[in-house]
């Protein structure tokens, strides 16, 4: 089989139009600044690939922040959550082994008991794949409206380079008919293969690196290829996009992708928060993608590309409708949530995390 044969089958076009009728993002307010790590695992010496990242407290989780980003959602979209017919929260976190986000999170806004509630995994693109489903079940006309979130209270052990960046928060996004839609979803495509960059095992508490798979091979081969389809299939060029939105681990990564790719700084400076949360991971490109419909206009257009380890990317192409500009007013933005801020130690952070083993 051929790859271009590949490639014209991988486009995923739903039969009726399908758009983002609400979407709402939730950023933790405590913030470790990078300096801070340093300063305890290296003496204030190496620097810091991110000025902070956001970290949940004592009494937030996975579960809390979807249900705050998902009626962040529900403001947006102005409908009544009992019309939802599915609640899928895609994480690498979820509070429980054995027993769904998804019901807890349908329970708290409203939408029970007749939705579908589940929970999806594919690590830093398991909300990019509820999205992707979500879209689905509307284009199939199976339902009218369906929510998906990408959330993480994610992981970093202590003294890894993991822990400067591992943060938390993400994004919920209400799929639904195109008229009715702030912004359509054109087209997605997805690029998966088995490369084993990153992983925890079950009863593991914290991830493993795959070293030199983490770049080359895993990251910027599947966004590259997922970003390279996308415009292949659509006809479409990097210029013909105001934003770009790339899975962002860091700050270096999204820049490189974004320059490989042919994109300018201008056009993914307003989803790159990398910097100033650190990692979300599975709500890193749709809270990226959040940001950018706070200030987007009508007629814009978006590329979305996210990356789970393990490996895959989703890419999505997005066109912003006139419905957005009043709509962008009935929530928080991404940025009042992000400069809502009260900063922390090392030692609040470690409590906070429970990273100390009291008996």
């Amino acid at each position: 089989m051929t790859e271009e044969h590949v490639h014209k089958n991988g486009l995923l076009k739903p039969n009726r139009p399908v758009g983002i009728i609400g979407y709402g993002a939730y950023v933790p307010r405590y913030r470790l600044p990078g300096a801070e790590v340093a300063r305890i695992w290296t003496g204030g010496t190496g620097g810091s690939p991110v000025k902070e990242k956001s970290v949940p407290g004592l009494d937030e989780d996975v579960i809390t922040m979807s249900i705050e980003a998902a009626r962040n959602a529900l403001a947006r979209a102005g409908i009544d959550p009992f019309e939802l017919r599915a609640v899928w929260v895609g994480s690498e976190s979820h509070p429980y082994a054995v027993k769904p986000t998804g019901t807890i999170v349908a329970e708290a806004i409203g939408a029970t008991p007749a939705v579908s509630a589940a929970d999806w995994e594919f690590a830093c693109k398991a909300g990019t794949e509820a999205f992707t489903a979500a879209m689905g079940l509307v284009g199939s006309k199976m339902a009218n409206y369906a929510l998906a979130i990408g959330m993480d209270t994610a992981q970093g052990r202590p003294g890894d380079a993991l822990e400067y960046t591992a943060a938390a928060g993400g994004a919920a996004y209400i799929l639904g008919p195109a008229e009715e839609a702030l912004a359509v979803v054109d087209s997605a495509y997805s690029y998966v293969s088995d490369t084993p960059d990153f992983f925890r095992r079950a009863e593991q508490k914290y991830p493993e690196h795959g070293q030199r798979f983490t770049g080359e091979p895993a990251y910027f081969t599947h966004i590259t290829s997922a970003a390279r389809a996308m415009l292949d299939l659509t006809g479409a060029a990097p210029e013909d996009f105001t934003f770009a939105v790339f899975h962002q681990p860091n700050a270096k990564f999204p820049q490189r992708a974004a320059s490989l790719l042919g994109f300018k700084p201008e056009q993914i400076t307003a989803g790159l928060l990398s910097p100033v949360i650190g990692n979300t991971y599975a709500g890193a490109a749709l809270i990226g993608l959040s940001a950018v419909l706070d200030i987007a206009k009508p007629g814009d257009r978006i590329l979305v590309v996210s990356f789970g380890s393990g490996a895959g990317s989703d890419a999505f192409d997005i066109r912003v409708t006139d419905k957005i500009t009043e709509r962008q007013k009935k929530a928080p933005t991404t940025q009042d949530y992000i400069a809502r801020r009260t900063p922390i130690d090392y030692g609040t952070y470690v409590r906070i995390r429970g990273n100390l083993a009291l008996k």
